[in-house]
Order: C-alpha cells, then structure tokens, then sequence
C-alpha cells in the first residue's frame, strides 16, 4: 500500500513538472511570437538594394560617384516604423533636365525627391521618403530589382544633370523598402537614408557647415567669373572654356581631394577631365547655355585609350562638343602649350570629335543608356 501511494506520488509529481516545462515553453514562445509580428500585429521587414560596379582601367578619369547605388539585402527582421508612409509622388516638383527627361515615370518620382529636398540632403542624415509610391512595382516577383533599376537610373540622372551636388556620395544611399504584411496583403514604404553609414556626404565635405562654406567659396569663384558675360552666347562660352584653361591644372597622380567636382576645378585648381567638365557644365548652368557632361573614352596622340569626361553645348540651335582639358595639355619637358592646341577642341563637330572621342551613354555596368545630343557635323564657324 505505502508503494502504491509512493508511485502515485512520483506520477503527480513527474506530471506537475511536465505541464511546468510545457508552460514554459509556451510562455517563450509567446513572447517570440509577439517580437516577430510585433505589437501592432504586422510582420515588418527591412531591405535595401545597389549595386555597384568599379572601372578596372588602371588609368581612370571617372571617380566612383559614377557608380550604381550598392543593393544590399538586409536579413528579415523586426524593425522599428522610421517613416510614416504616404503617397509622395513629388508631383509639384518642376524639373526640366536634360537626362531627367529621359527617364522613366518612376525614377523621376525619386529624382524629384532629390531635387525637393536638395537642402535638407546636405545634413547627410536626412531620410528622403518616398512613401507607397511603388506598390505596383513592388508587388511584382522581381519587384525589388525593377525599383532598384530605377533607382539607379534616377540618382544618375541626377548627379550628371546636378554637377553642383559635389558633396553627395551616392555610394552611401539606401533605398530602404519596408514590407508590412497582414492578413495576405502587403504594404511598401520606400526611403533612402544613409543606412549604418554615418551620413551620405564625401570625405571631404561631411557636414552642412563644410558644404555651405565651400558652396560660398564656389559662389564667389563663379561671381568674378561671370561678371564678365556679354550679351553673345559665343563669347559667353568661349570666356569660360578660357578661365579653366589659364587657370587649371591637370592632376596627373590620381590622388587629390576634389580633382573629380566643381571644388577642386575652381577652389584648388588641381583635378581630371571630370572636374573639367563638370565645372564648365556649372558655370555655362549659370549662364541659361545648355551644356551636358558627356563621359566615354578618349585616345590620345599616343594612341592610348582612357577613360574620359567632356561636354557638349548648345549654340544657335546647334550642339558642339567641347573639352576643355584636352585644349590644356600637359606638355612633356614644361613649357606653354601652343595657342592653336588651346582650342583645338573649342566648339567642335562630330567629323573632328568622333575622331578621337567615343561617348558611352552607360554610366555604370547595367545601368539605363543614355543618349547624347545630336552634333552638328562640321566644326562651328565664328
């Protein structure tokens, strides 16, 4: 008998500490459950997309901010809402560009959101939203690459048509797609941050007080440039392919601050074909005369082909292209280059530039083509 309740005993006991681990392992999993789908009962998830692609030429010209936007794809995770997501369409936001009017509905929505928020960008830390703008898209199986290819489409356009936004290091944006699922359906808030960057600015220019004081000190540089306009388009660019000319100086070791942007062509005076050109590109911008930056290759008197950076202007209805830093040789031995070399690339057509020029509409590996203006054949005639 004594056994017989010793056993009981036992059972009770081995039974009590069944149903304890059983409520244990339910407590836990409740608690998972509820970090997984969160306290509003939606599962969250958290990507972002780029790609990026690096020249292999040991000679390049084109900095990185050529680059594609990295895709990075970030494991699902619960995350905190960083946005409150709306439909901004950036629909208010009048550009009149000329790769922005190449592009598509889509990268223009993203482009404009560059554009309406040019100044809050300089932060480096300001979340630009786009809000449930591509629910169509990303609603798609290979919806997250369609919106990424936009997007890469769209912070081109914008960095080749916006040669001013010098302190923006597009390698450093995210585009952040938060998924919100409930009951089957699924809900996309899209934004662009610095992702676990510090900030999306250069090196060089990683603060709003740094880029406002080298904006002024650009300024100033343009004001004295500019004075000197005339009322004749043909002066006009002839003036400023003269000042980069007389006042620049090639930047043969590739390694120097700001010898791809505006900074470096008119504050230190020392950069490539890529300052160059995107320096006379800002100041004919400044001017009201249309001008593109145009990148590809160029060959040289040696017969090397390297990547290259010039441009191409709008005078009296017809495009000559330009290229200011071939019109300012480094000439072996020292000395002055010639007078005639000095504008053997001034306002030439495409029987002369074609020669030695080959423009590539691509900017990045896989990247949106391009196209360029048509140039007029012959050379212009003053």
């Amino acid at each position: 008998m004594k056994k017989d309740i010793a056993d009981r005993i036992t059972s009770v006991i081995l039974f009590l500490t069944i149903i304890g681990i059983f409520s244990v392992l339910i407590v836990f999993s409740i608690i998972a459950i509820q970090e997984f789908w969160g306290e509003d009962g939606k599962i969250a998830f958290a990507e972002s997309s780029e790609n990026a692609t690096n020249s292999s030429n040991e000679e390049k010209t084109v900095e990185d901010d050529i680059e594609a936007p990295e895709i990075v794809e970030n494991p699902i995770s619960k995350i905190e809402s960083t946005s409150t997501a709306s439909n901004n369409d950036y629909s208010n936001v009048k550009v009149d560009k000329y790769f922005y009017n190449q592009l598509d509905e889509k990268s223009r929505i993203i482009y404009r959101a560059f554009e309406s928020n040019k100044e809050q960008m300089k932060t480096g830390t300001y979340q630009i939203e786009l809000g449930t703008s591509f629910l169509d898209i990303l609603s798609k199986n290979n919806g997250q690459k369609e919106l990424g290819d936009y997007y890469q489409s769209a912070i081109e356009a914008y960095t080749y048509d916006n040669v001013e936004v010098f302190y923006l290091s597009p390698k450093k944006m995210y585009l952040n797609i938060e998924t919100t699922t409930k009951g089957g359906n699924s809900t996309y808030n899209v934004y662009i941050n610095s992702g676990n960057e510090a900030n999306y600015l250069t090196d060089e220019f990683n603060s709003k007080e740094k880029i406002d004081q080298a904006i002024s000190q650009i300024e100033q540089v343009k004001n004295q440039i500019l004075q000197n306009k005339t009322g004749n388009a043909y002066q006009n660019i002839k003036m400023v392919h003269d000042y980069l000319v007389d006042n620049i100086n090639y930047d043969s070791s590739l390694s120097k601050a700001n010898i791809y942007n505006i900074y470096g062509a008119l504050i230190s005076k020392e950069c490539v074909c890529e300052g160059y050109a995107r320096a006379f590109k800002y100041l004919l911008d400044n001017l009201n005369i249309p001008c593109v930056l145009v990148i590809g290759t160029g060959t040289n008197s040696q017969g090397e082909t390297e990547n290259h950076a010039w441009n191409y202007v709008q005078l009296n209805g017809k495009w000559y292209a330009v290229d200011t830093t071939w019109d300012d040789p480094v000439v072996v031995g020292g000395g002055e280059a010639s007078e005639e070399s000095k504008y053997k690339y001034f306002l030439v057509g495409s029987e002369t530039i074609n020669q030695d020029h080959s423009p590539s509409g691509q900017f990045t590996e896989g990247g949106k083509t391009f196209s360029y203006p048509n140039l007029n054949y012959e050379d212009y005639a003053n």
